[in-house]
């Protein structure tokens, strides 16, 4: 029979049915340990519950006990299933007896908040393999009220089936049937501090930052960090982290009068900024860093010496652990899970070939690391994904004689586009300079390696050779003192398309044609809404590189807003400059560029294609053969963009041809966008040259502007006069230029924020004036993919597309989707009033 099961009541026969988050938790708290209470949605229920959709296609009738095999290489496909899957579990209710027991419980707690956790159980065989579902499915945060738990209860359940899980399950080989997933329901405390820790068998690792874990989960903060030794509990390392932001649970909801009112994480999370003060200060005093040491030994000897805990400090003793007189802070445990043997924290979420292996996933579920691990470096987390490899420090410059190794994790000072054509061989990348809109992250990002930048003095610490262990979600590099050496071993193959190299052919694709053309649009879902007033938002995906359309091209797209020249024709340069080029062989420059085009433009067909072009900056391509200049001072502010057409224009004129070749091969989906525009008359020189080029003779070729220099906020009007026909908001580059912070510099991370409210008024500023003045407006930096969240303010304020890169395609579609109900739902309530 379907129930519940409190925390302080969970038996070790109760596992498969609460899952090993929550049986941990309960056995700890058993054990006389804090930890905050809990109520635990078996996963009896949530079958029960699937048990009572009707579904519309009935290949999904007996999904409980499915097996579902999917053809996981078919984007489209696989996106369209998952999306149906989700909105069934959305629409269905719940079952009223046992939702009210569930409130009995969470109407005693006294906090206005609470978490919704997954809390998975698999097989005993996949038993090892649970250890790397962490991140796999997202936890929810919603108000204590029975209406918003009910809904992030399923909201939680739907995750099981996005399209990522999906993949994650099938190329894991677990069918549906094998996974036991119940949901554990805590109350959310405001916290003082709180933050994770690792045992390592030898020694501990601690990392704390102010307020609840959010900020350090997002990578918004770079956390204190302390290394211990185990048994005597010396600090053999402390580090003061940059806490800049802290995240607290929010008073209940009210009315405001605030015409605009920034983002925030969860409706119940509310984000504030630390006092300079208390950000010189450790999140840890003493008293609770010993406190916390001391727990950390006992739970080795009590439970496992490998652990993974997730800590908080509350205001308050939670229930069942004190007095609720004693209001003296306390620490309690959210989270503790044994980990595989000296295995490197977080696991193996995206396995990915390593140096000397590649691993099969039926081999990497029963392997656990021989030898030990220990910490190097800590930075951002840019690309996610985990990986082992050897280390390969990269050079200062690419000399042709240079020998670079296949399948390698690259140490690096930073990573210029010149070594863009060459990081297809790379496994991951670590870099010591360089934010989350570096040309490495977002390479990585596209190529789907992990990446960790801001990573201080990794140069210097780490020898080529050594085998790591990098995590890009985490951003932490791992040093692994015995090569690990897993069963099943295969051959190293190219890591160009890692998650491509061992298709799945499934028998039976789980999918109609019905299902298929019911989702191939989102457009067509809301043809109601066409004639009307309500925005209808395109997305869009940035592509640099032709190696990736094959897994690209099929995507749900309206078309490419952002084709980045800069990596693009790097494919074609021989290790030789541009200019150098422009200069000895500008016809043959001409027809390759012209080529890389083509296939964008056949691949998309007929979907539109916008062509940024060249942005050269001066530190950029210095290694290529012919680089003309030396380095500038201040590179973002020097010349480059649309400015440097007008000192020479010779570049430019040839990639206009090239764009002119590409449209008398009878493609006329293509399109221009002009970088780095300062001035009016910087678009009008180029606009000449534009129909000197006879690009014009196509009625339907556009010519667009980056919106990314804040003189744009104020001159869009007299752009629109001069000939412009769209602009492209640049987010990582406007950013910068507002808030004075350089987007490379690993120690300003936390002052660089893409949702500062003065960054999202210009935003909002620039999509209205280009409705005012009949402009589409796109968005194509990397703010709508880091944070999913702005993607609602961005379709009401009237965003005409938002570009983001592949990875990010899914839940920016959901996004657009759930903001886009949310506006129907609105204008057909007011037709009613």
């Amino acid at each position: 029979m379907a129930k519940l099961y409190w925390l302080d009541q969970i038996q070790s026969a109760n596992r498969n049915q609460v899952g090993d988050k929550a049986f941990y938790l309960g056995l700890l708290g058993q054990r006389g340990y804090p930890v905050m209470p809990g109520v635990v949605v078996s996963d009896s229920i949530f079958r029960e519950f699937l048990g009572t959709i009707n579904w519309l296609e009935p290949l999904f009738a007996d999904l409980p006990n499915s097996a579902l095999y999917l053809d996981v290489d078919n984007a489209r496909q696989l996106q369209a299933i998952a999306q149906q899957i989700r909105q069934a579990i959305q629409s269905t209710p719940l079952s009223a007896d046992w939702l009210a027991q569930l409130f009995t419980a969470t109407g005693g707690w006294q906090s206005p908040a609470v978490i919704l956790r997954p809390s998975f159980a698999l097989e005993s065989r996949l038993e090892s393999l649970s250890h790397r579902t962490t991140g796999l499915l997202a936890s929810q945060v919603c108000w204590n009220q029975p209406d918003a738990i009910a809904q992030n209860l399923k909201r939680v359940w739907a995750e099981l089936f996005r399209a990522k899980s999906l993949v994650y399950w099938q190329r894991s080989g677990v069918q549906l049937q094998q996974i036991n997933l119940a949901v554990l329901v805590q109350p959310m405390e405001t916290a003082i501090a709180a933050g994770d820790l690792y045992t390592h068998g030898t020694h501990l690792e601690i990392r704390a930052t102010w307020g609840l874990g959010t900020a350090l989960a997002k990578g918004e903060v770079t956390p204190d960090f302390y290394r211990v030794h185990q048994q005597t509990g010396t600090i053999q390392t402390q580090q003061l982290g940059s806490k800049a932001l802290t995240y607290h649970v929010a008073a209940p909801p009210h009315s405001s009068s605030s015409a605009f009112s920034p983002p925030q994480f969860e409706d119940c999370l509310q984000p504030d900024w630390v006092e300079p003060s208390q950000q010189e200060r450790s999140a840890l005093t003493e008293p609770e860093l010993e406190q916390l040491i001391h727990l950390a030994q006992r739970l080795s000897a009590d439970l496992s010496p490998s652990l993974r805990l997730e800590w908080a400090i509350s205001k308050r003793y939670p229930q069942g652990v004190a007095s609720q007189t004693n209001i003296s802070p306390v620490l309690y445990l959210t989270q503790a899970s044994p980990q595989p043997l000296l295995s490197p924290p977080g696991g193996l979420r995206s396995p990915t070939p390593s140096a000397a292996v590649v691993l099969s996933m039926s081999a990497l579920a029963n392997w656990q690391v021989s030898g030990t691990s220990s910490l190097v470096v800590k930075g951002i987390g840019a690309a996610s994904g985990q990986i082992f490899g050897k280390a390969w420090v990269v050079p200062d410059s690419i000399q042709s004689a240079v020998d670079v190794p296949v399948g390698a994790v690259w140490i690096a000072s930073q990573m210029t586009p010149d070594w863009i054509f060459e990081l297809k061989q790379a496994v991951g990348i670590v870099t010591e300079q360089g934010g989350m809109t570096s040309h490495g992250a977002i390479v990585a990002r596209e190529l789907g390696i992990p990446a960790v930048v801001g990573a201080a003095n990794v140069t210097q610490l780490i020898q080529a050779g050594e085998m790591l262990f990098l995590d890009g979600d985490r951003g932490e590099v791992y040093r692994v003192e015995e090569e690990p050496t897993p069963p099943h071993a295969t051959a190293p193959v190219e890591p160009s398309h890692l998650l491509a190299q061992t298709p799945f052919h499934p028998p039976q694709p789980l999918a109609s044609p019905q299902l298929l053309e019911h989702h191939s649009s989102r457009t067509d879902f809301y043809s109601a809404s066409k004639s009307s007033d309500l925005p209808s938002t395109q997305l869009m995906v940035n592509l640099s590189r032709v190696d990736l359309l094959q897994q690209t091209h099929d995507l749900p797209v309206d078309g490419v807003g952002l084709l980045r020249s800069e990596q693009l024709i790097l494919d074609i340069l021989d290790q030789q400059h541009p200019a150098l080029w422009a200069q000895e062989r500008p016809r043959e420059l001409v027809d390759r560029l012209a080529e890389q085009i083509r296939q964008f433009a056949q691949a998309f067909l007929p979907r539109p294609v916008f062509y940024r072009s060249l942005d050269l900056r001066s530190h950029e391509f210095q290694s290529l053969l012919g680089h003309p200049t030396t380095p500038e001072p201040n590179p973002t502010l020097g010349l480059h963009g649309t400015f440097s057409y007008q000192v020479d224009p010779t570049l430019f004129d040839l990639e206009l041809a090239a764009l002119r070749q590409v449209q008398q091969s009878r493609f006329a989906n293509v399109h221009l966008i002009l970088p780095f525009v300062r001035t009016v008359e910087e678009f009008r020189f180029c606009y000449k040259r534009i129909l000197n080029a006879e690009l014009k003779q196509n009625p339907n070729f556009q010519v667009w502007i980056m919106a990314e220099v804040p003189s744009v906020l104020f001159l869009l009007p007299d752009y629109a006069q001069a000939g412009v026909q769209g602009i492209s908001i640049g987010s990582n580059d406007l950013t910068q230029l507002l808030l004075g912070v350089d987007r490379d510099h690993a120690l300003m991370s936390s002052a660089y924020d893409q949702r500062h409210p003065a960054v999202l008024r210009a935003i909002q500023h620039l999509i209205q004036t280009a409705r005012q003045v009949g402009l589409p407006c796109s968005i194509c930096g990397q703010a709508p993919s880091q944070y999913p969240e702005l993607v609602e303010l961005l379709v009401r304020w009237g965003i005409s597309s938002i570009s983001v890169s592949p990875d990010a395609v899914e839940q920016t579609h959901e996004a657009i989707a759930r903001a886009e109900r949310s506006l129907l739902l609105e204008a057909a309530r007011q037709r009613l009033i």
